[in-house]
C-alpha cells in the first residue's frame, strides 16, 4: 500500500569501505524499500572518531540506532566484513531479548567458522596484505608506501581486519538465550577469488532459522553492481508480505 512505512535495509560496508558502495541503491530496490548505510568511525565524515576493534565498542556505537526506533519490519545487509557487523548486531538483540532483523543478509563473506583469508591478514605484513588485496582489485594502480591511497586507506583498513578477527572469534561461542532464529540469506559473487559459494553454505551454522543461498555475477565487490539491490529489494518484499500475513487471519 502507498501510505505503508518503507522496509528498512540496514546496510554495512566491506573493510576500509565508508558507504559509497551503497550510493544510488534507492533507485535500485524498489517500491516499498529504503536503504540505510550505517558509517562506522574512523572515515569519511567520521574520520576525526575513535576506529572501532572490538565487539564491544562496535555494538555501543550501534545498538542505541536498533533499540530505541519504533519497532517496524527491517532487514540487515552486510558485505564481507559488513556481514559478521550484520550478524554481531542480530545476535546482540537476541540476547538482549530485543527485537532484531526480518531477514540476516550476508553477502561475499565465509561463516565465523571457516577460514578468512581477509581476516587472517591482520597478522600479516603490509606487503602480504597489499598483495592480496591487489589480487581482488581493491588497490589503485601504482599504489605504494607513502601514496595519498596508503596513508588514509591502510589504516583503516587493518583497523577493520582485526575487528573482523575479533567478530569472528566472538561468534564461535555459543549465543545466549539459545541459538537465533532469524532467516539468513547469503549472497556470492561467481567470480568471487575469497569466498566461494559453497563456502557460504555453513553459515547455516549460526542461525537455526531457514538458510536461503544466492549466487550473482562479480568478484568479492559485486556490491557494486546493480543485481545485489535488485536481489534484496525483492527480498524485503516477500518479508514484508511474510511478517504482515498473521494479521490478515
Amino acid at each position: 500500500m502507498p501510505d505503508e512505512q518503507p522496509v528498512l535495509l540496514h546496510c554495512f560496508a566491506h573493510a576500509g569501505a565508508g558507504v559509497s558502495s551503497f550510493h544510488g541503491w534507492s533507485a535500485r530496490l524498489g517500491t516499498g524499500v529504503a536503504a540505510v548505510p550505517h558509517l562506522l568511525p574512523g572515515r569519511d565524515g567520521r574520520r576525526r572518531e575513535a576506529r572501532v576493534t572490538t565487539r564491544q565498542a562496535l555494538l555501543a556505537d550501534l545498538m542505541d540506532d536498533f533499540t530505541t526506533a519504533p519497532h517496524t519490519p527491517y532487514v540487515l545487509y552486510g558485505h564481507s566484513l559488513g556481514a559478521l557487523v550484520a550478524y554481531t548486531l542480530t545476535r546482540a538483540l537476541h540476547e538482549a531479548g530485543l527485537p532484531g532483523p526480518v531477514l540476516l543478509a550476508v553477502g561475499a563473506c565465509p561463516p565465523p567458522d571457516a577460514a578468512s583469508r581477509l581476516a587472517d591478514a591482520c597478522r600479516e605484513g603490509d606487503e602480504h596484505l597489499l598483495h592480496l588485496l591487489d589480487t581482488v582489485g581493491a588497490v589503485p594502480e601504482g599504489t605504494a608506501p607513502g601514496s595519498y591511497w596508503y596513508r588514509s586507506v591502510m589504516p583503516v583498513l587493518r583497523a577493520d581486519l582485526t575487528l573482523a578477527d575479533r567478530l569472528r572469534r566472538d561468534a564461535r561461542t555459543p549465543a545466549a538465550g539459545g541459538p537465533l532464529t532469524v532467516p539468513v540469506l547469503t549472497v556470492a559473487g561467481a567470480g568471487d577469488p575469497l569466498v566461494s559459494p559453497a563456502e557460504l553454505a555453513g553459515w547455516r551454522r549460526f542461525s537455526a532459522g531457514p538458510l536461503y543461498a544466492r549466487t550473482l555475477p562479480g568478484d568479492h565487490f559485486f556490491v557494486r553492481g546493480p543485481h545485489l539491490p535488485h536481489l534484496l529489494g525483492r527480498a524485503c518484499r516477500v518479508v514484508r508480505r511474510l511478517s504482515a500475513a498473521p494479521a490478515l487471519r
